[in-house]
């Protein structure tokens, strides 16, 4: 259906590994008529590159000087580079998922440049204006000419802002399509536990690396004793260190802190994916755990002040700022044990049928082509 598309005439922009897993689908579909730009909000080549090869993406040309730099900087210097790249060679479309600094900067260069803008998982919301990303989430879909909802509540939120319908379509999350592609068989998934000394659903899996909860020593120090105090001898808690994590707790002086964790290195995301499914309890900041949670059927504790993902917390996860609360539902949770994870099991993911990706590749190839036939109109007249 796609191959009407030139080659890489679409733009698909991202700059962190989560934008990787949830775009993946995406580029799939739209094969050679995509052209990867990563902004290197995220980038290195361990992990980055090794996302890039178990998810079957192409290379991504990379812009320069933007990892590690504040915000600003990295929202500025990615824009001036994108709208350098889209002067030299214009694109027909952009994509752009979620709300990082890298989908604002994308957003703003192709609305500098009248280039049709889809936004992938459009509508999210917050309500926290302490977030960065609710800032730019709302900017970015104030902006695009189609908005990827995943979910009806998320359709909602756009159209209470005075978003067009037209413009609207609730299309379900790609973290589904992610989820079931890259998740591994059960012989690999045996044999990964076995490798860590694991029973299946009898052990709590946890990640860490929000701002939220590393920046300040109290906050960081809080959710490593609380995670601590979860492990036992049957029951023991994994811990994959985020580079960022890692930097702050030896800053910190924190390292003692770990010594009831079974802390690991970055996992890849298959093995990732092959531990959250038989872990007895997840426990995690980020954003898109709340959704592989209910893909994966497993009971997680969301350690925030706020998610813009209510979907998940309807029957899956919990929502907890750090503190003696954490601990309190995560036992609650250990305690409905083979029960209610039998339960979790039999309910259906709130973020779609996993259809996702073609629905959205079928947007991007519509707004392209109308953006095609409107500029060859403009010349012929």
């Amino acid at each position: 259906m796609y191959s009407a598309l030139p080659a890489r005439s679409v733009a698909v922009i991202l700059g962190t590994r989560p934008e990787l897993v949830k775009l993946a689908p995406v580029v799939h579909r739209l094969g050679d008529a995509t052209r990867l730009i990563h902004t290197g909000q995220h980038w290195d080549d361990a992990m980055s590159g090794r996302f890039l090869a178990e998810l079957g993406l192409p290379r991504p040309e990379v812009l320069s000087s933007i990892g590690g730099t504040p915000r600003a900087v990295q929202i500025g210097r990615s824009l001036e580079q994108l709208d350098a790249l889209f002067a030299d060679d214009r694109p027909a479309a952009v994509v752009v998922q979620g709300d990082t600094n890298a989908t604002l900067a994308g957003a703003l260069a192709a609305n500098a440049r009248s280039v049709p803008l889809v936004h992938v998982e459009a509508g999210l919301r917050s309500h926290d204006p302490a977030m960065p990303e609710e800032h730019n989430r709302i900017l970015v879909d104030a902006v695009s000419d189609v908005l990827c909802a995943a979910t009806p509540d998320n359709r909602a939120n756009l159209l209470a802002e005075g978003i067009p319908a037209d413009r609207i379509s609730v299309t379900g999350n790609t973290v589904v399509e992610a989820v079931r592609r890259h998740l591994p068989g059960d012989g690999r998934r045996t044999a990964l536990l076995a490798r860590h000394g694991l029973v299946h659903d009898r052990y709590v899996l946890a990640t860490v690396h929000r701002p939220e909860n590393t920046d300040g020593t109290a906050t960081l120090r809080t959710v490593l004793t609380e995670l601590a105090a979860l492990a036992t001898a049957e029951v023991p808690v994994l811990l994959p260190l985020h580079p960022r994590t890692r930097a702050r707790i030896e800053a910190e002086r924190l390292g003692g802190l770990l010594a009831g964790i079974r802390v690991l290195e970055p996992l890849g995301y298959g093995d990732f994916l092959a531990l959250a499914r038989h872990a007895a309890l997840l426990v995690s900041d980020s954003g898109g755990i709340q959704e592989e949670c209910t893909v994966l059927g497993r009971p997680l504790i969301v350690v925030r002040r706020s998610t813009e993902r209510p979907e998940s917390m309807a029957d899956f996860a919990d929502l907890v700022t750090p503190g003696p609360e954490l601990g309190r539902l995560a036992r609650l949770r250990l305690a409905e044990g083979d029960r209610g994870l039998r339960r979790l099991a039999a309910l259906p993911s709130p973020y779609g049928d996993g259809l996702a990706a073609e629905r959205i590749a079928r947007l991007v190839a519509t707004a392209a082509g109308a953006a095609g036939a409107a500029a060859g109109q403009a010349l012929a007249s």
